[in-house]
Order: C-alpha cells, then structure tokens, then sequence
C-alpha cells in the first residue's frame, strides 16, 4: 500500500501540559482512518498538527515521504493536496454557497472563474446541495452547512481530506446525511482521516481505527480487531461509555 501520510514521533505541548507524546501512524492512499477516543486525548489537536493549523514541538510529518516541517515543501500546494472539514463548519458568512466553494480554487489554485465555478456546482451536486447555491450560510441547517463544507474540501481536488469531529456539533437528525455523504467518498477512494465519535460509522467505513487516550495511540488495528476484540481495559471502558 502507498503511504500518503506518515507521522513519526510527533509531540506537542501546550505550555506543561503534553497533548501528545511520541505519536507513530500512517495512513495509506485510499483508505479512511477513523481516530477514536474521549475528550482532550489528542485527537483534533493529532489532525490540527498534520494541517500545520498547530506546530507541533518534535516529529516529523511525512507526506509523500517529504517532511513538510523541513521547510522545503510548498505549504499552499500542500493545503491544497490535504483538505479540512471542521466541527463548526467554518464558511464565510458573508458569501454564498457558490462564493464558498469558488473563493479557494480562484485564490490558491489560480483558476478561472469559469472553471472554479462548473467544479464548485459539481461539488455542491454531489453533495447534494446544488439548489442551495445563492443561499447565504445562516439560511442553512447545520447538515446543509456540513455538507457545503465537504463540497468546497473537494473542490480543491484533494489528495487527502481530514475530518474533524464533523458531526459533533450537528442535531441527530443531521448527522445521518453528512455521514452518507462521506461514506460515498470513502467508497470512491478518498483517503480520509476522520476522528469522530461516531462509531458505527468507523464500524462500517474505516479500514483502520486508531485509539488515542492522553496523548498516545494505545491501540490501533481493523475496526474488527480495535472495535470488535479491545485489548486494554481503557479502550474496553471507552467504548462501553459509547454504546
């Protein structure tokens, strides 16, 4: 299998407190990653590190097998190749759906109007919000917001997109569309690291599951092996508070 990203002895702290120590994974092209564990384990701030939205303290983060810490990496192309959804969708509110999905492509890929706008209506297609395309975020639910939200990661074509936590801040009955939304992706090929809380969905979609708790990856495998067959009483007991 091709490594797409690999990440290898990453640390990171914030002032005394270590968010993460010594992290090892590597997640292969096509594949999606599902990175499970409770509140303040590391997970965003893992996702945060591999978008350089946070410097991490020590490590290397491997793309391509290229360091993109080294400083000899293009960052712009490398945002482009390694999108991000977030928790709070992050759209700019005084643009409409279009504008949203255009803006990126104009700016960092240096394409046309024309051509940012047909890849931006085959997105929003996809997704299923193309009727929604003069609407202005606030006239969203937060599943259409979602949703505009992986159009415009896709837009930019993408090698690999990260997902963080992006159905935690949905009401239920939101989170099923996002979800089918992404396992479509994922059963096209997309390689997608996701850390959710969502485990049926890591059940179904992920071909690796990663489980961290304060800081370190305890336990990581097949959903089968890490869901299915937990080894460390942590893990066990983190999925019973799932369930």
């Amino acid at each position: 299998m091709e490594r797409v990203i690999e990440v290898v002895s990453l640390k990171k702290s914030f002032g005394s407190h270590e968010v993460l120590r010594s992290i090892d994974f590597s997640a292969n092209k096509g594949e999606v990653t599902c990175i499970i564990g409770s509140s303040g384990s590391g997970k965003s701030t893992l996702l945060r590190c591999i978008n350089l939205l946070e410097t991490p303290d020590a490590g290397q983060i491997l793309y391509h097998g290229e360091d993109i810490l080294s400083g000899h990496v293009n960052m712009a192309q490398y945002h482009a190749r390694v999108g991000m959804v977030f928790q709070q969708f992050n759209l700019f509110g005084n643009m409409d759906v279009l504008g949203n999905c255009m803006t990126g492509q104009m700016k960092v890929l240096k394409r046309s109007r024309e051509e940012s706008e047909a890849n931006a209506l085959k997105y929003l297609k996809k997704v299923g919000m193309a009727a929604y395309v003069n609407a202005k975020p606030r006239q969203l639910s937060g599943g259409q917001k979602q949703r505009v939200a992986i159009a415009r990661a896709l837009a930019m074509d993408p090698e690999v997109i990260l997902f963080d936590e992006p159905t935690s801040a949905l009401d239920p009955e939101m989170v099923g569309e996002v979800l089918s939304v992404m396992q479509n992706l994922a059963q096209e090929g997309l390689t997608m690291l996701v850390v959710t809380h969502e485990m049926s969905f890591a059940r179904a979609v992920a071909n690796q599951v990663v489980f961290m708790d304060q800081g370190v990856i305890c336990e990581q495998g097949t959903p089968g092996d890490v869901l299915g067959v937990p080894k460390s009483e942590r893990l066990k007991a983190f999925l019973a508070s799932m369930l």
